[in-house]
């Protein structure tokens, strides 16, 4: 079967339901079956939250650098001082990520008005 196998009008939802789930729920599922057995505490469990740590911290960094959209009319330095700001607020209001994100998209919006 191929996307282009069905002339129906549905057909292309529904390969890229079907396509989409095969590619990500089915490892989802078998991350909370397998993640359920393992410690909260073991090296495998410390060392995926480390890998998926990293990933996050990889595309923040690549939108900072490489930045797309409204975003991109930003400078370099008010996004750089969004994050930073953003991540001293996080960690002054006892680590709440709602504070942290609010305050880096608060600056950016401020920015953003003020041609910055």
């Amino acid at each position: 079967m191929s996307y282009f196998s069905s002339g129906a009008w549905w057909w292309p939802y529904m390969f890229i339901l079907v396509a989409g789930f095969a590619a990500t729920d089915i490892w989802r599922f078998l991350g909370v079956y397998l993640g359920g057995k393992l410690s909260e505490d073991s090296d495998l469990l410390i060392l995926v939250r480390t890998m998926a740590t990293a990933l996050v911290a990889a595309v923040i960094g690549n939108l900072i650098v490489f930045p797309g959209g409204a975003l991109a009319h930003t400078s370099f330095g008010l996004r750089i001082a969004a994050a930073a700001l953003g991540f001293v607020a996080y960690l002054v209001s006892g680590k709440r990520m709602v504070v942290g994100i609010a305050t880096a998209e608060f600056l950016l919006l401020a920015g953003l008005y003020l041609n910055f």
